[in-house]
C-alpha cells in the first residue's frame, strides 16, 4: 500500500504541475460541449432520448460522453507517460522496487484513473456554473461509474503500452485508437439515431466499450443502472488489464526486451 500510495502522489503531482494538460484536458469537452453543443441542439433540436425517455437540452444529453472522452484521452496520457519513463529510464526504478510488477501495474492504473476521475469533477463543476446540470445525487452516483470506465480506458491505455516501443509512434497509435472509439460511440448521438441513418454503424456502436463505458456514466447521472453496460465495462477492464500483465511479462514485455 506504501507503493500504491508514492505512485498514486507521483503522477498526481505529475500532473499537477503539468498545467498546459490540465488545461487541455478541460478546453476539449468544453469547446464541445459549448460550441458544437449548441450547434448541433439547432440542428437536432430537443429530440434526444436520456434514460427515462423525455426531452432535454443536447447539452446536457452529451455531458457523459465529454466526461468519457476526457477520461480516455487521460488513458491514451498515462500510457504515453509509461512510454516517457521507458525511455528517461525512470520505469526501471519501479522495475527494481520490491513490490511485484503486477502490483506497480495495478498502481498505475489505479493513479490513472484518480487523475481521471480529478479532471472529469473539474468539468463537472464548470458545466455547473454554466447552467448545464442534473440531479446532485446523479453526481454522487455517477462517480463509481466514471471511476470504473477510468479504469477501464486506463488498462487499455497501458495494454497498449506494451505495443509501443518509441515515444515518437505514440502520436499516431493514439490518434488511431482515440477518434474511432469516441466517434463511433453513443458520445455525441443516441444509438437509436444511428440506427436510423446507419444500420451497420450501430452495429459498432454496440461493440464498443466506450459506448457502454459512456452509457453507465449517462444512467447512473440518471439516477438508474444498466446492468449490460456494468458487466462488459468490468469484463473489459478484466481483458484489457489481463493483456497488460500479460505484455509485461520477462519474457514478452517491452520492458524486459527494453532493459535487458
Amino acid at each position: 500500500m506504501s507503493a500504491m500510495r508514492a505512485i498514486i502522489w507521483r503522477e498526481l503531482l505529475r500532473f499537477l504541475h503539468q498545467r498546459e494538460r490540465f488545461v487541455a484536458a478541460l478546453v476539449r469537452p468544453l469547446v464541445w460541449l459549448l460550441i458544437f453543443g449548441a450547434g448541433f441542439r439547432a440542428a437536432l433540436g430537443l429530440a434526444i432520448y436520456p434514460p427515462y425517455d423525455t426531452y432535454i437540452r443536447y447539452e446536457t444529453y452529451i455531458v457523459p460522453g465529454l466526461c468519457g472522452i476526457i477520461v480516455l484521452f487521460n488513458g491514451m496520457q498515462s500510457a504515453l507517460s509509461i512510454v516517457y519513463d521507458r525511455e528517461m529510464g525512470s520505469m526501471k526504478l519501479l522495475l527494481v522496487a520490491p513490490i511485484s510488477r503486477q502490483w506497480m501495474l495495478f498502481s498505475k492504473l489505479i493513479a490513472s484513473a484518480s487523475v481521471g476521475l480529478l479532471q472529469v469533477w473539474t468539468f463537472l463543476l464548470i458545466a455547473y456554473f454554466v447552467g448545464i446540470r442534473v440531479e446532485p445525487m446523479g453526481y454522487i452516483l455517477a462517480t463509481p461509474a466514471i471511476f470504473l470506465t477510468a479504469l477501464m480506458l486506463g488498462a487499455l491505455g497501458l495494454a497498449i503500452s506494451t505495443l509501443i516501443t518509441k515515444l515518437q509512434n505514440f502520436a499516431g497509435v493514439m490518434n488511431f485508437v482515440i477518434f474511432p472509439m469516441f466517434f463511433a460511440s453513443t458520445a455525441l448521438y443516441p444509438l437509436w439515431r444511428i440506427q436510423e441513418n446507419a444500420p451497420w454503424l450501430a452495429r459498432v456502436v454496440e461493440f464498443n466499450p466506450f459506448s457502454h463505458g459512456v452509457e453507465l456514466i449517462r444512467f447512473t447521472l440518471y439516477g438508474k443502472l444498466e446492468w449490460v453496460n456494468l458487466v462488459v465495462v468490468v469484463g473489459c477492464l478484466g481483458v484489457f488489464f489481463g493483456l497488460a500483465l500479460w505484455g509485461y511479462q520477462s519474457k514478452r514485455g517491452a520492458l524486459k526486451r527494453r532493459f535487458r
